[in-house]
């Protein structure tokens, strides 16, 4: 169970409007509380004196939801991020959406991948679209499926091997 008193720099850097240089000054001035680094050797801060500068209400169950996304949890992060998407907070939302893509998590790759081809949060990138929308697509997510055959035309997809698009494995990229 994720802890409600103490959150990561990562995600305080992601949440707030400042730079990690600014959030090291706040710690260094001691205005900001830090606390001893967690098992995986993140910075870790004191919630209480870093929560007003989150610049959006979060609700008791977004604040639950973040601390478990910041401890790891893959689902969290994935749900926190689709949250922030649509509360209009894209560039923090790429951040959670990210992390759960990178752990495998196939609803995050086709979110990541509609961001990639939509501009939102992220640059632009066609590449990366189809990349996180296959990954997906190749773990069985429905809708990215229909978005890769939309994308690569059903023939390409039949003759695709299971576990792949249009014979491209993105399974170790």
């Amino acid at each position: 169970m994720a802890s409600r008193d103490a959150i990561s720099l990562d995600t305080v850097v992601t949440m707030s409007k400042w730079s990690r240089r600014t959030w090291w000054r706040r710690i260094s001035s001691t205005e900001v509380r830090r606390l001893p680094d967690d098992p995986r050797g993140r910075v870790m801060l004191a919630w209480d004196s870093v929560h007003h500068h989150v610049p959006f209400p979060l609700s008791p169950q977004d604040l639950q939801l973040m601390f478990q996304a910041d401890a790891g949890d893959m689902a969290a992060q994935n749900d926190f991020g689709q949250h922030l998407f649509l509360l209009g907070r894209p560039a923090a939302a790429i951040y959670w959406i990210e992390q759960a893509a990178r752990q495998g998590c196939a609803d995050a790759m086709q979110w990541l991948g509609l961001a990639h081809a939509t501009g939102q949060g992220v640059e632009r990138n066609e590449y990366l679209a189809l990349m996180w929308i296959a990954r997906a697509a190749a773990q069985g997510h429905v809708i990215a499926r229909a978005q890769a055959d939309g994308l690569l035309g059903p023939a390409a997809l039949a003759r695709a091997p299971p576990g792949t698009i249009a014979g491209c494995d993105f399974s170790r990229t």
